[in-house]
């Protein structure tokens, strides 16, 4: 097993497998999944790319990290795609406001009689 494999509590894991994904921005991706690893988890950016090594000793042990990294994934995924596009739109609005579309403001001095 590589340095980079991951361990379980055992030792030596008999089940791993990678996975791949790409993303738009894949370190901020795999940044937003870290908190959420365990032991058994290798993760790895590469250009647009995560890869994500699990070990487990059982099958099922395995599908379970699996599934669970890649909802993690697709919800980290998301919510960078959304956070672009309000970025975006909040660019384009800042692109065509004028004086006029600015909050009418008025300063008063409120004296009162003592």
């Amino acid at each position: 097993m590589s340095d980079d494999a991951p361990r379980t509590a055992g030792g030596d894991a008999d089940r791993t497998a990678t996975v791949r994904t790409t993303h738009a921005d894949a370190a901020t991706v795999a940044a937003a999944v870290g908190p959420d690893e365990t032991d058994s988890m290798r993760t790895r950016v590469n250009g647009d790319a995560v890869a994500c090594t699990v070990a487990r000793p059982t099958t099922g042990g395995l599908q379970s990290t699996l599934d669970d990294h890649l909802v993690n994934l697709r919800v980290a995924d998301r919510v960078v795609e959304r956070a672009r596009s309000h970025i975006a739109a909040d660019a384009d609005s800042a692109d065509t406001l004028d004086s006029t579309d600015e909050p009418q403001t008025t300063d008063t001095d409120t004296h009162t009689d003592t």
